[in-house]
C-alpha cells in the first residue's frame, strides 16, 4: 500500500502523478467489492408532504455532477467560507470505489457555472473511510473556500487499462453553513432523556439501545463543563448513500472515553414507536431547527467551554471521530491546568 506521511491530505502537486499511479496498481491487485454496493444518485427527493424524510435526503443547496463514467454523491453539501470537511461517495458500474486515497482539486466559477472556472486553488488527497459492513464508504478530506459563490471539485480516478475517469461536482458555498459550525456555541437544547419517557424505545427508532446516550440534555451536558459528543440520527430510517450506523459507532466510543466526555443521541423524530411502519405519522424534533440541520445524519464534538470543535455532516467513522474527541479532551485538560 502507498506509504503516506503523517498528514496525507496535503501533498505537493509534484507527487500526484506518482501517487495516483501507485493507487492504480493497488486497485488492480485488490479489486472492488460489489456486494451490497450502493448506486447513489442525486435525484430529487419526495416532497415533504409525501415523505417526512425528504428534509434529510436533500439540502437547500443545489449540486450537480458532470461525469460520463462515475456516480458521485456530495456527502457534505452544507458548506461555508473557511476550512470545511469535504466528502464524496464515488462509484461506477462495478460498485463502490475504494481506492485508499484519491485526488481532489477545487475550482471557482466567479461568473457562475456558465462562465469560466478558475483554479485549481487546492490539490489534496482524500482518504477512503469505509462504513461498517463494507457496503458504503466516503472519500474525505479538508478543503478551504475563501469566498462564497459557485465552486467545484474535480476528481480523476485511474483505470486498470491506463485510462482515467473524471468527475466534477459543482456546488454553492455560502457565507456560513446553515448548521451550527465549528467555533460557535452549542445551543442549550432540551432534548428528551430517560427521565421523560417510560422506555428508551421512546427515544430512538433503532433497535440498538445504549441507555447511557440518553442520560443528559444538551443543556445539562454544557453545565457539566466536560467535552461531549452529540449525534443526530434516526437509525431505522438511514436511507441514503451517506448515512450509516452512527449511533453504534458513538456508543462504542462512549465506552472508551466515558471518563472524559459525555455522549448524547437525539433521534430526528419525537415519536419513534408510533412511526414504526407508518412514517406518515412522524413528528420532527424541534432541535433540528435549533441546530440548523437539513440532512439526515450529523455528529458534533463540543468542548468543555461549550464551543463546537468539530462537526460531521452525514456518517463519520470511528477513526475520524476519535481524533476530534481526543483533541477536545486534550484541550479541556490544558484549560483546566491553566486555571
Amino acid at each position: 500500500m502507498l506509504a503516506l506521511p503523517q498528514d496525507p491530505l496535503r501533498f505537493s502537486r509534484r507527487f500526484l502523478p506518482v501517487a495516483l499511479g501507485l493507487i492504480a496498481m493497488v486497485a488492480v491487485a485488490c479489486g472492488s467489492s460489489t456486494e451490497g454496493a450502493d448506486q447513489p444518485t442525486n435525484a430529487p427527493a419526495a416532497s415533504p408532504t409525501e415523505d417526512p424524510l425528504a428534509r434529510f435526503n436533500e439540502t437547500q443547496h443545489d449540486w450537480t455532477v458532470i461525469s460520463d463514467d462515475l456516480d458521485v454523491v456530495l456527502a457534505t453539501p452544507d458548506l461555508g467560507v473557511g476550512p470545511q470537511r469535504f466528502a464524496l461517495v464515488l462509484s461506477d458500474s462495478q460498485g463502490l470505489i475504494k481506492f485508499p486515497i484519491v485526488q481532489f482539486e477545487s475550482y471557482r466559477y466567479p461568473s457562475g457555472f456558465d462562465g469560466t472556472r478558475e483554479g485549481p486553488f487546492e490539490a489534496v488527497f482524500a482518504r477512503f473511510a469505509e462504513f461498517p459492513f463494507g457496503t458504503r464508504g466516503i472519500h474525505v478530506t479538508e478543503l478551504g473556500f475563501d469566498s462564497p459563490g459557485t465552486w467545484s471539485v474535480e476528481t480523476n480516478i485511474p483505470r486498470s487499462d491506463g485510462s482515467s475517469a473524471v468527475a466534477e461536482v459543482r456546488f454553492e458555498v455560502l457565507d456560513r453553513p446553515l448548521s451550527v459550525s465549528v467555533g460557535q456555541a452549542a445551543p442549550r437544547s432540551q432534548n428528551r432523556t430517560l427521565t421523560d419517557v417510560a422506555s428508551v424505545a421512546d427515544l430512538t427508532t433503532g433497535s440498538f439501545h445504549d441507555e447511557e446516550l440518553y442520560r443528559y440534555t444538551v443543556a445539562e451536558a454544557l453545565e457539566r463543563q466536560r467535552p461531549f459528543v452529540i449525534v443526530f440520527a434516526s437509525p431505522a430510517f438511514c436511507t441514503n448513500a451517506v448515512c450509516g450506523p452512527q449511533v453504534e459507532v458513538v456508543s462504542e466510543l462512549r465506552e472508551q472515553y466515558a471518563e472524559d466526555a459525555d455522549f448524547i443521541h437525539v433521534d430526528l423524530f419525537d415519536n419513534p414507536q408510533e412511526i414504526q411502519g407508518d412514517l406518515s405519522r412522524a413528528i420532527e424534533t424541534t432541535l433540528l431547527d435549533e441546530w440548523g440541520l437539513v440532512s439526515q445524519e450529523w455528529t458534533y464534538v463540543v468542548g468543555a467551554d461549550g464551543i463546537v470543535t468539530a462537526r460531521f455532516e452525514n456518517f463519520v467513522g470511528a477513526g475520524e471521530l476519535t481524533e476530534a474527541i481526543e483533541s477536545a479532551i486534550k484541550a479541556s485538560g490544558e484549560t483546566a491546568g491553566n486555571a
